[in-house]
Order: structure tokens, then C-alpha cells, then sequence
């Protein structure tokens, strides 16, 4: 993902500020750089936001829509992410790059809100065995300066947080329950996301670990964890990428920094 084309000696100079605790940047190892949060943007959408996280911007926007239940889950609602990677974000992007990261990102966010805690499921269900609610989220990064999966988990929460479902009247005749969608744009419910994750992604840098990775560090770095982590230190999903290998102790000492982050 990284697509910083860095010198030995600016690999040597990021090395050794990580390893002094100071990087390039001012920040020490468990610092996260300015971040901005942007909600209800997009009028065609029940919930949208934008992060902006230094360089990074990410545009989420989530759709809802009355579905047929899934068979095995007869009683709750369903979540389904897309991903784009505009083009225009980095050159990365450019030809397949850009849908590969883009499957990645939309895998560990499945993954991350699998879990029942995550949101409440159950409130999406709108008739018991028949209909629910699924909701689409969209996800347009815009550029990318760095952290990409932490930027977007805090967009597609912050979007969700955002969200309006409209009421629903369910009607009983003799042909069975008519489901009457509220028009009032006042006429909405919410929903909980207190227990959405967000993803916490820690670097290994030599011998250290560092949060929020500039695209830079992201050069140097030998290994990463990333984590779905709900406010609580629940951790939902876990993914490892990188050449490095992580010992026991590094992968325990990597996963109590997701957590306090």
C-alpha cells in the first residue's frame, strides 16, 4: 500500500526516530496524527460522513434498503461494504491495484462486524422470518496519505452513526402484513453503534511499534497487526501483513497498543 519511493539514508533516518520515540513528524510511537470528522454530506444517502486523517481522505456513504431475510439468520439484518479506490488517490491505485486493496479493506471490515456485539442486528430486522434491513456502505477513498484501514473504519462508524432509518408501519389484511415506509424526514430511528469497531492498525519498525503509520513509515515497516477493536477492548477481527516475523511476545505487546489506542 505504501508507494513512497524513500532512499536508504531516509529509511535509516525513520528507523532511528521510531526507535527514539520521535518521528519525523513530532509524534511519538503511540501518537495518531490531526484527524477530522465529517457527518450527513451526501443528500441521496440515510448516512454519510468523511475522515480526513492528515493526508488520507475517505468519503463513506450508506444506502438502506427493505430486503428478503437471510434463511439461516431469519431475525436479523444484514451490513455489506463496497470499496473504491479511486485512481486518483495514489498511484498504487492504478490498473487492479486499487481492487485488490479495495477486497482487502471490505474482508476485515466484514470480518470486524461479524461479530453480534458489533451493532445490533436484531433492530434491522423489521418482520420476523420475512423482511429486514440491509444496509449498503459505500466507501470512496479519495486519497491516501497513510493508516488507509483505520480511516476507513472510523468513517464507515462515524457514517453509521449518522444514519436515519426511516419508521416502518406494518399493516395486517388478508393477504398477509403491508409494510408502509415513513416519507417524513423526521421520522426516523437510530442506530446503536456504541459497540462498532474501528480498525487499529501497529507497525513494527525495527525493534518498536508505532500507530498510524505515514506513508513513509509504512516503507519501513518489517510487519503489521491490524485489529477491529470496539470501545470496550473487545477485539472483533485480527489480519497480519507483512515479510517480518512477529514473536509471541511482540504480537501481545502490538495487540495492548490496539486496545489502549
Amino acid at each position: 500500500m505504501a508507494d513512497a519511493d524513500l532512499s536508504e539514508a531516509e529509511k535509516t533516518f525513520i528507523l532511528h526516530s521510531v526507535q527514539d520515540n520521535f518521528r519525523e513528524d513530532g509524534r511519538g510511537n503511540e501518537d495518531f496524527r490531526h484527524l477530522e470528522v465529517e457527518t450527513g454530506l451526501i443528500s441521496n444517502t440515510n448516512g454519510s460522513a468523511r475522515v480526513r486523517l492528515a493526508n488520507t481522505d475517505v468519503l463513506v456513504g450508506v444506502k438502506v434498503q427493505l430486503t428478503a431475510v437471510d434463511p439461516e439468520k431469519p431475525e436479523v439484518g444484514r451490513l455489506e461494504f463496497f470499496i473504491d479506490c479511486s485512481a486518483n488517490a495514489t498511484p498504487a491505485f492504478e490498473g487492479r491495484g486499487g481492487e485488490e486493496l479495495g477486497s482487502e479493506i471490505s474482508a476485515m471490515l466484514t470480518r470486524a462486524y461479524s461479530c453480534p456485539s458489533a451493532v445490533d442486528f436484531h433492530s434491522l430486522c423489521v418482520l420476523p422470518g420475512q423482511q429486514c434491513w440491509l444496509l449498503y456502505i459505500d466507501v470512496l477513498v479519495l486519497e491516501c496519505g497513510g493508516n488507509l484501514f483505520d480511516a476507513v473504519s472510523i468513517a464507515v462508524k462515524a457514517a453509521l452513526f449518522n444514519l436515519k432509518i426511516p419508521n416502518v408501519t406494518m399493516t395486517k389484511d388478508e393477504g398477509g402484513v403491508e409494510l408502509d415506509l415513513s416519507d417524513d424526514p423526521f421520522d426516523f430511528k437510530r442506530l446503536n453503534v456504541s459497540g462498532a469497531p474501528v480498525i487499529v492498525t501497529v507497525n513494527k519498525i525495527g525493534h518498536k511499534h508505532v500507530v498510524d503509520a505515514s506513508e513513509k513509515e509504512e516503507e519501513c515497516t518489517l510487519a503489521r497487526i491490524m485489529l477491529g477493536v470496539t470501545e470496550k477492548g473487545s477485539i472483533t477481527a485480527m489480519r497480519k501483513e507483512g515479510s517480518g516475523s512477529l514473536d509471541s511476545d511482540s504480537i501481545s505487546e502490538m495487540m495492548e497498543v490496539c486496545k489502549s489506542s
